[in-house]
């Protein structure tokens, strides 16, 4: 854990007004004080809403379903964990001490957290305007990179269009396990089709369990 703050804000190329905001983005709920899931909340809101923006006037001729598949690949969970590895985030977290010696400073769930966290401190910091560069710098290589035709649909949204395509039943989806404290559990989720085959998955929420478990339904019925 390191305390020179001032550091790690020219790495993000934002300076706080109020540092507090900024280690208060940096702190997990396992640690005392101030936690950062209610700036995760808004960060997550405006990181969406200025992708969106963005990828609305970089693609006019773009359906909504290609835009919203865009705007899924830059703003899911793989791609805040890398933006967080690329600012070495993990050294600056403020986790509470069983967090720490299970090795919380790498987990992918808790990295992504933060940087939404950050982006709603550095709102609650300046303006609406301020966090729109600051994010759109962020993501800046994401946006450059992603292609509408290369704009891959999720594994549950694939399953779907396959099952309706040959007219059948959607799959069924059901929790059959959680496990792990409330700030560090792991969900089990069932997929059943309409013939009875039943996939697991497991994930770190509910709607990456699900995602793993369309994944393995979409590898058996394609076979």
């Amino acid at each position: 854990m390191r305390t020179d703050y001032k550091q790690l804000q020219k790495k993000l190329g934002y300076e706080f007004s109020d540092e507090s905001l900024l280690i208060q983005a940096l702190t997990h709920r396992s640690f005392k004080g101030a936690h950062n899931e209610r700036l995760e909340f808004i960060g997550d809101s405006l990181l969406g809403m200025f992708v969106a923006e963005a990828l609305y006037f970089e693609f006019p001729k773009a359906t909504e379903g290609e835009l919203t598949r865009m705007r899924s690949q830059i703003v899911k969970g793989q791609t805040l964990t890398a933006i967080a590895k690329e600012f070495e985030l993990s050294q600056w977290l403020l986790l509470g001490p069983g967090e720490m010696k299970s090795g919380g400073c790498r987990r992918d769930s808790i990295l992504e957290d933060v940087i939404e966290a950050i982006i709603g401190s550095v709102y609650l910091d300046s303006n609406i305007e301020q966090c729109k560069e600051f994010v759109l710098k962020l993501v800046k290589k994401r946006l450059a990179d992603v292609d509408p035709s290369n704009a891959l649909k999720d594994p549950k949204t694939q399953l779907q269009e396959w099952l309706q395509s040959r007219k059948r039943p959607l799959p069924v989806y059901e929790v059959i396990n959680t496990t792990g404290q409330a700030h560090n559990q792991t969900f089990t989720v069932s997929c059943t089709l309409d013939d009875g085959q039943q996939l697991e998955a497991t994930g770190t929420s509910r709607r990456k369990a699900e995602q793993s478990a369309a994944r393995k339904a979409l590898e058996v019925i394609k076979k």
